[in-house]
Parts: structure tokens; sequence; C-alpha cells
């Protein structure tokens, strides 16, 4: 069986017109769109996925102030109020700093605000906690333990970055092996272009972890033809779509048990992998359409 995510809230409320400047991000819409969170969370529900992620991944105290913890609890209850009851609500925790900077990281230093974090998304009424964006192994394992501590089911989603570069193949695997000893109940790869996701799912299949593996990734680069350009005209997201399911099979094949999408990706998306999972034989013959 095949669980699906959902996908961004950044690029998506972006390509809506929200303004999502730094520091911030998507984080400032839960107070200057609202309204738009709400609708990006009920499109990727209609469009088939049954696990969503909260617009928590810049509400932290060091980011949002002295406001974080109200911003949280909005985030929530926008992702809880438009879904269905029968899904699942994801707790979204990022890295202190910079998800593409490993080097800004504060590494074990991390432990008090990760735990902040987690309680309030637990206190929320999250059905599970996604630390998710991680290139810094310690600071993935951290959130990880606190996570956990919470009672609440925990995955990770490790990143290697727009250019794949951030980690191997090898050392994903092997932070994921870390990962699962602390307790984590499923690993994934995310925000790394979709056409280089397949060495780092692949890896992590070939690490025997025992917990389900699974990818979310970007839209990528231009030349993948697969939606950060012209994403708002709807000809454009459908191919989209169609050119990321080409991807995803790859690593449903390889092992992948939960997919969804990440930066540049949207509801189109979603609906292609939605049809891609709900035919097997379609996927068996290597057919999407």
């Amino acid at each position: 069986m095949i669980t699906l995510l959902d996908g961004p809230l950044g690029t998506e409320l972006s390509a809506r017109g929200v303004e999502t400047r730094l520091p911030l991000w998507s984080a400032a819409a839960v107070d200057t769109a609202p309204d738009v969170v709400a609708a990006i969370h009920r499109d990727y529900a209609r469009a088939g996925a049954t696990i969503h992620t909260t617009n928590t991944f810049r509400t932290k105290r060091r980011t949002a102030g002295d406001d974080w913890l109200r911003m949280v609890r909005i985030a929530v209850d926008l992702t809880r109020q438009n879904i269905s009851p029968s899904h699942r609500v994801a707790g979204s925790v990022s890295p202190l700093e910079d998800c593409y900077r490993p080097d800004l990281s504060p590494a074990a230093g991390s432990r008090a605000e990760h735990r902040e974090m987690v309680e309030a998304l637990a206190g929320a009424g999250c059905d599970l906690l996604l630390c998710e964006t991680f290139p810094s192994e310690i600071e993935a394992i951290v959130a990880v333990e606190e996570a956990v501590r919470t009672g609440l089911e925990s995955w990770l989603a490790l990143t290697a970055g727009p250019e794949a570069n951030l980690m191997t193949p090898d050392q994903m695997a092997r932070a994921a092996r870390y990962a699962v000893d602390a307790g984590a109940a499923a690993v994934l790869v995310n925000c790394t272009p979709a056409i280089d996701t397949i060495r780092f799912v692949e890896a992590l299949q070939a690490a025997k972890l025992g917990v389900p593996i699974g990818a979310y990734a970007n839209a990528g680069r231009v030349d993948d033809r697969i939606g950060w350009q012209a994403m708002d005209e709807p000809a454009s997201r459908r191919r989209g779509g169609e050119h990321y399911v080409e991807h995803t099979r790859r690593w449903v094949d390889a092992g992948a048990t939960i997919i969804g999408g990440c930066c540049g990706t949207t509801p189109d998306h979603i609906a292609a992998l939605h049809r891609f999972i709900s035919k097997p034989e379609k996927r068996e013959r290597g057919d999407a359409k």
C-alpha cells in the first residue's frame, strides 16, 4: 500500500499571489492569507492526499518571535479544518537555520528549541510529526529524538538540497539508520530534484531500515520538465504532474511506499500521483495515463 502526502505550501502560496518573504516565508500566510492556506489544504485533499503537512516550517520561536505559539496553533487548525476527518495532520518540524546550509546548524545545541516546537505541535492536535528537510545528520537525530518523546508517530525527511550535493546517498543512509535507532517510524528524502532522488531512495532501501521509506521531491531544474516554470498555467501544471510520475514510478519500484511533492509541485502533481497509485495494473505496465 502506498501513502500519498500532500505538496508544498510555500511555492503554491507564491503561485497564488501570496507574498512569501524571508524570514517567515510561508508562515506569514497564517496571518496574511489564511483563506489561501485553507484552499491549498482543500485542493491537496481533493487531489487524493491523505497526509497533510501543517504550515509550520518557519513558525518556530527564533523565526516568528513571541507570536510563534499562536501561529503554530492557527496553522494546525487550518490544516485540520480543511481535510477529511479520516486524513492525518503531520506537524512540520524544520531545521532551526537555513535548510540548505548545514554549516549553520546548531547541531546538538538545537535540542531545547526542537523540544519546544514538537511539544507545541503535539499539544495543538497533530496526528504525527514530520521532521523535514534536514541536511544535518546531528540536528536531524536530535529533532527525531524530541519528536519521539511526545509519543506521536515521528518521521524524518532528509534533503540533499537543490543540487543534490549536501549529502551523498551513503551519508543519507547512515543518518537514516541513526534516526530509526532513535525511534523514527519512517524515513524519506525530500526537497531534492526529482531527477536526482532515485539514488537516495535506492540507498535507503539498501540500508534495510525496517521502516517504510519514501520521497517527495522538488519540481527541480527547468530542464526537468516537471513544473517550476509557468506553473500558473493549467496545461503546464498537468504536464508537470505527468512527468513527475515518471520519476515517482522509479522510487516506488525501488521500494518507496510514501510519496508526495515538495517545492514547485502542485495539486495537479498530487492528483497525477493519486491516479498512478490507484491503478496498480498501469504501474506494472509503466503507463500512468
